[in-house]
Parts: structure tokens; C-alpha cells; sequence
């Protein structure tokens, strides 16, 4: 019961939307560390608008946030252009 209630509290404060793209494992991952790059980013971006948070640290952080999803990107091999369609 006691983690029952433990998997709620995570799906509500981290949820996790279902991937649409195409079924590639790297693509899964990315799309799992996109989501929580938009997670904390929102938690960040709300602490600083009710002034928990300064602006400038708000920025440094998210900063580093994008840092990481970029560099999961490039280590995941994810490329930019898609691929052509036969």
C-alpha cells in the first residue's frame, strides 16, 4: 500500500506523457529526458516567478538543464534532419 501511494505521488508530480514518434530506443530515451527537462524547467520557471528563486540562478539552471539534454542528445546520436522517406 505504502508504495502504491509512493508511484501516485511520483506520476503527479513527474508525469510522463506517452511517445508518438518512431520506436527506436535512443528515441525513447531522448523523449524521457526531454520530459524532464520540461518538468524541472517549469518547476524552475515557477519558482522564480513567486520570487523562491532569483533570476539570475532560474537562468544558470536552466542553462545547465539544456546543457545536459543537448549533450544526451549528441550522446545518443539523435540527428537533426530526418531521414528520407522511400
Amino acid at each position: 500500500m505504502l508504495q502504491a501511494n509512493q508511484d501516485d505521488k511520483n506520476k503527479f508530480i513527474s508525469p510522463y506523457s506517452r511517445y508518438y514518434g518512431q520506436v527506436k530506443p535512443e528515441n525513447l530515451v531522448f523523449n524521457a529526458n526531454l520530459q524532464e527537462f520540461a518538468t524541472k524547467v517549469s518547476y524552475i520557471s515557477a519558482l522564480e516567478t513567486n520570487g523562491k528563486l532569483d533570476p539570475e540562478d532560474a537562468y544558470k539552471q536552466i542553462k545547465a538543464l539544456w546543457k545536459q539534454l543537448k549533450q544526451s542528445k549528441k550522446g545518443l546520436k539523435i540527428c537533426d534532419v530526418p531521414p528520407e522517406q522511400p
